[in-house]
């Protein structure tokens, strides 16, 4: 048994001393029975908690996943995934990055067991779009955690600035100002994501 703290994000609606008490299968359950939230889980216990997406980072999200999902299927060497896509990390986290993209060589690795339950990796490469409610800090150290964990690329990109940062492990992090197009090479060879949808609704 797992003793769990309830963090609800953002923190203007945080109540201190919500607590759980969830096994690792009660928390599959508690995902289930939630399926409008996003919910995940940091490798100290606590669980943080996120309403659906606005409309407008709703249809940035979109043209992410859909952009990197056309990539996936002509490339043919790994599986896109959609910010409803769970993934148990290394650490013990329980992470849902707005769109991520793993290897199938790793997931045909996995026992069945393992494909039917959130997989148990960090993706080869994700994507967070940040919203006006998410803090830029909290994310930064997300995808530092992803880095940590085994993630081969990462990309952090913030519509209220304009900026997106490049995570690779072992790499200090790239910042980039107003890009229009962003490159996978070599980890993702031949992705070009087009950032115009993101920066033109704005944040």
């Amino acid at each position: 048994m797992m003793r769990v703290q309830i963090v609800l994000d953002p923190p203007e609606i945080e109540e201190d001393g919500l607590e759980l008490r969830l096994t690792r299968e009660q928390y599959r359950v508690f995902c289930s029975a939630n399926p409008d939230l996003r919910i995940e889980r940091l490798a100290s216990g606590s669980v943080i908690i996120k309403p659906p997406a606005r409309s407008r980072t709703g249809v940035q999200n979109a043209s992410l996943t859909a952009q990197l999902a056309r990539w996936s299927e002509m490339d043919g060497q790994g599986v896109a995934f959609d910010s409803s896509t769970g993934f148990h990390l290394p650490n013990g986290a329980n992470r849902a990055p707005d769109a991520a993209w793993v290897l199938k060589a790793r997931i045909k690795a996995l026992s069945e067991e393992e494909r039917a339950e959130y997989f148990p990796l960090s993706p080869d490469f994700v994507i967070e779009l940040r919203s006006k409610s998410d803090r830029l800090p909290t994310l930064k150290d997300k995808m530092q955690e992803y880095m940590d964990n085994g993630t081969r690329l990462g990309w952090l990109i913030d519509p209220l600035t304009r900026n997106v940062y490049v995570y690779r492990p072992g790499s200090p992090v790239e910042t980039l100002a107003n890009p229009l197009t962003l490159s996978g090479d070599p980890e993702l060879p031949g992705f070009q994501l087009d950032l115009t949808p993101v920066w033109n609704l704005g944040a």
